[in-house]
């Protein structure tokens, strides 16, 4: 249980944690190199610990140098080794759906599971294209949900597919299975998703071309080692700072080494739509992700309207951004956003459930939330609901509010281990909330 008093302002530098997304892939692919790689500014939160115990688990060595930095001994694309036990993806769906794609095209049985919220997400929409594939991939429910089963096959074929969802999940888990098949394989989506593991595939020499929202990728029998990889702070932890800065008054806030890599930056561009102050300085590259210094001060909103085809490149900050709302002046439509009730909760209805405890009034739809304001809000009890990005939009709303009382707040650990700590170092309160 963390309890959260409301700030007068927020000043200072906020170095936010190393990007989820790429300490993920950066983990996956230095395994399957076959030379050592060093790993600088990885996050050492849960989710990324679940892959990187999976891949010690598939015989990979890992190294802790530094607080942030690894040194990866990998095996050779085709170097892993049968675990002695069942893989352990935690509340992970990255480390579960990407690993699927590798141990599909694995000469051995493996198990992968997780915990009781990641064994309800849906896993059909990865499962069914590596089938196709040749891959001998099963789960629990009509191999809907895991626990997953892969089982060694006669190797997987090239496959051109048309992904009816945007997910840089299933996108990224046919890349790397595709690193095992016997000819191409072609991925496209309605919108383009992320491209993390498209950057990174290429750092580690592998040939891809790239056509709208299309990715074909070409099977290589090693991957290049590129000695060190730089993780950027993640734009996602960003996110949460940059809204709280902008609704705090006389807040300014510096966030270094930030990840910009356009696929993600939908988040500055609907807050900067909205009339937030945000500026990008010192525009520069870690390794081919592109990086910058945000600077954001406070600033006054007005409501916004978040379609699906923007979705893509901001679904992770779908929640911050409904905190964002109840305090800009007008009607923010929030549409397309289907996807959110299938994370680690149902993050529309708890978005209504927690934010409505504190006295705000938000109309849930099928597919998202129409918000009027700005809307006063209140002390309150809030459940987190385990999920990180829940309690980190709830702690936002509290900070700017009237404080609140978040039980289950150790859950952003998952994702963002010292923000509250961060909090207590640069937030200078305004005043104790009061309690209804």
């Amino acid at each position: 249980m963390q309890s959260i008093s409301p700030l007068r302002r927020l000043t200072g530098q906020v170095t936010v944690p190393g990007d989820k997304s790429i300490s993920h892939r950066s983990i996956l692919l230095a395994s399957l190199a076959e030379k050592p790689v060093r790993i600088r500014n990885f996050l050492r939160a849960e989710d990324c610990l679940s892959t990187l115990r999976c891949m010690q688990a598939l015989g990979v060595k890992a190294d802790r140098l530094a607080d942030s930095d690894l040194l990866v001994e990998g095996n050779g694309l085709y170097g892993l080794t049968e675990p002695s036990t069942v893989l352990d993806a935690g509340n992970s769906g990255t480390t579960m759906r990407l690993l699927a794609g590798i141990l599909a095209g694995q000469p051995f049985m493996s198990v992968l599971t997780g915990d009781a919220s990641l064994c309800q997400r849906p896993m059909a929409r990865i499962l069914a294209p590596l089938s196709r594939m040749g891959g001998r991939v099963y789960g629990r429910e009509q191999s809907r949900y895991a626990p997953l089963v892969f089982l060694p096959g006669e190797g997987l074929q090239g496959l051109s597919y048309h992904s009816p969802v945007a997910s840089a999940q299933v996108k990224s888990a046919l890349l790397l299975a595709g690193l095992y098949a016997g000819g191409p394989t072609r991925i496209s989506e309605p919108v383009l998703s992320r491209d993390h593991t498209e950057l990174m595939l290429e750092t580690f020499g592998v040939r891809l071309e790239r056509q709208d929202a299309a990715v074909t990728i070409y099977p290589c029998g090693k991957l290049a080692a590129p000695g060190e990889i730089v993780v950027p702070g993640d734009i996602s932890s960003a996110a949460f700072w940059l809204v709280a800065a902008t609704l705090i008054p006389g807040s300014r806030l510096v966030l270094p080494n930030v990840g910009v890599n356009p696929t993600r930056t939908g988040i500055l561009d609907m807050l900067t739509g909205m009339g937030a102050r945000i500026t990008l300085a010192n525009r520069r590259y870690a390794g081919r992700e592109p990086v910058a210094d945000l600077e954001v001060e406070a600033s006054r909103l007005v409501a916004a309207t978040i379609g699906a085809e923007i979705l893509p490149r901001l679904i992770d900050e779908i929640p911050v951004l409904a905190v964002a709302a109840l305090f800009a002046k007008g009607r923010t439509i929030i549409s397309g956003a289907g996807e959110l009730r299938v994370k680690e909760t149902d993050r529309l209805r708890a978005l209504v459930t927690e934010l409505g405890k504190m006295g705000a009034q938000v109309a849930e739809t099928a597919d998202g939330l129409v918000i009027e304001g700005p809307q006063p809000l209140q002390f309150a009890a809030c459940d987190a609901h385990a999920d990180h990005r829940i309690a980190l939009a709830l702690a936002v709303a509290a900070l700017a509010g009237k404080g609140a009382v978040i039980s289950g707040a150790e859950c952003v650990a998952i994702s963002y281990p010292g923000f509250f700590t961060e909090v207590s170092r640069i937030g200078q309160l305004s005043s104790q909330p009061e309690e209804s």
